[in-house]
């Protein structure tokens, strides 16, 4: 049986329908009166980290890295026209992802949003493998794993996480190795399609001009009987102490880039909305664009604006990250930590709290004038257990008291990481 509820936030004058459908999904719409078009994600909580299944008799079973990613790209194509012929007929824009968490695979149109919604959840439904395409794809693939490793973002990045994490999966490329892909088979993305695209494991997000009853009608056609059951992740608990403190690499650029990662300990494998929002006013204060850190960076010309923030979290890991370029990152990095220790030992003031609480409440704001962002945020949040306008309420709702408390938690100079990517000599 279907049911469906109406969540508001009268605050921000917003609300939305949530559905949970009698095929076993999740579909969740937010129309925006006034909008000329549709954002449409069709998303399965399954990504780069899901490294193993959970059979019948309990255990987990590896599979082989970058799996998800390939699945994914693996998912377009059909014994007749693929996906994207497909949308290219209707007029729609179409992609898909995959990330750390979740595959996702979407489309925005300003009409035929009915036809659009039918290919999208046909294609998705429909998984196509054979042998010859699986190692077709495996060369193509390859060549994308290659490409990342010349980028130095990327490459900084990762690096920073390989050194950070000895066990999980986050410190994997979310494409996989060369040679972990070389393992996939036909049999092996049609086991990973049947236990991560059931259904139950998966949300369909619309926001835009498109209407419940409009969703509905496509949906009540097209969705087929799920086995009810949503998939079930591997938590490994690490040591909170990263691998070591330091890793380099050399490319072809003309300005070094750095990333310091702080890691967090944690028992939990999942952050709380209220963990996450502390944390991200946390990362505004230290090191926002309005912040005394981020100008003395400037003003000693060890950044430029290209630094950035970021809370990095997901199923089994969490940090915060600070990046960029510059042309000295062991001295930018010392500056943040030592930034970052005066902050903990002196304590977060009213002022600056907020200053940055109401900066975020903005963005959060804002965020609803996007209708990609909305839809994206629909699936994150169900992903994750909470509703869209929860973070907002949480961020005009926190004390100055739980951002001291949260930053006691983080940010601990014992646990980091700096991964600089230095130029070519």
């Amino acid at each position: 049986m279907t049911v469906n509820k109406i969540i508001t936030d009268t605050a921000l004058g917003e609300s939305y329908r949530v559905i949970k459908h009698k095929s076993g999904l999740t579909i969740m719409v937010l129309t925006k009166q006034g909008y000329e078009s549709t954002h449409a994600i069709f998303a399965t909580k399954y990504g780069s980290i899901d490294t193993s299944i959970l059979r019948e008799n309990g255990g987990f079973e590896t599979i082989p890295e970058g799996t998800a990613h390939f699945l994914e790209h693996k998912l377009f194509e059909s014994e007749d026209l693929d996906a994207f012929e497909r949308f290219a007929k209707t007029g729609a824009y179409a992609n898909a992802f995959t990330s750390f968490d979740m595959t996702g695979y979407l489309f925005s149109c300003s009409d035929n949003f009915k036809e659009n919604l039918e290919i999208l959840l046909d294609f998705v439904q429909s998984p196509y493998f054979t042998e010859e395409t699986v190692q077709k794809e495996q060369g193509i693939i390859g060549q994308e794993i290659r490409m990342y490793k010349d980028s130095a973002d990327w490459e900084a990045m990762f690096n920073m996480l390989r050194t950070m994490y000895e066990k999980h999966p986050v410190r994997i490329d979310i494409a996989g190795t060369e040679k972990s892909i070389s393992c996939i088979t036909a049999e092996m993305l049609y086991d990973c399609y049947k236990n991560f695209y059931d259904l139950s494991n998966m949300v369909l997000a619309v926001a835009g001009k498109a209407t419940v009853e409009e969703v509905l009608e496509v949906a009540d056609r097209m969705l087929k009987n799920s086995g009810g059951k949503r998939a079930v992740r591997e938590f490994k608990k690490e040591s909170p102490k990263p691998v070591c403190d330091y890793v380099e690499e050399s490319l072809p650029i003309k300005v070094p880039i750095f990333v310091l990662g702080f890691k967090e300990d944690f028992e939990n494998p999942e952050r709380t909305l209220k963990q996450v929002v502390s944390t991200e006013i946390i990362h505004e204060i230290i090191a926002g664009r309005s912040s005394p850190l981020y100008n003395r960076l400037l003003e000693e010309s060890l950044v430029n604006n290209s630094f950035s923030n970021e809370y990095f979290y997901g199923f089994g890991y969490a940090c915060s990250m600070f990046s960029g370029e510059s042309t000295d990152p062991e001295k930018a990095s010392a500056e943040i930590r030592k930034e970052i220790l005066s902050r903990k030992l002196n304590g977060v003031s009213e002022k600056d709290f907020e200053r940055a609480r109401r900066k975020l409440y903005g963005r959060m704001v804002m965020g609803f004038n996007d209708i990609e962002s909305i839809a994206h945020d629909m699936v994150k949040s169900d992903f994750d257990g909470y509703g869209i306008f929860d973070a907002s309420e949480i961020c005009r709702t926190l004390t100055l008291d739980d951002i001291n408390e949260r930053l006691g938690e983080i940010l601990c100079d014992d646990y980091t990481v700096l991964s600089v990517v230095k130029p070519l000599e």
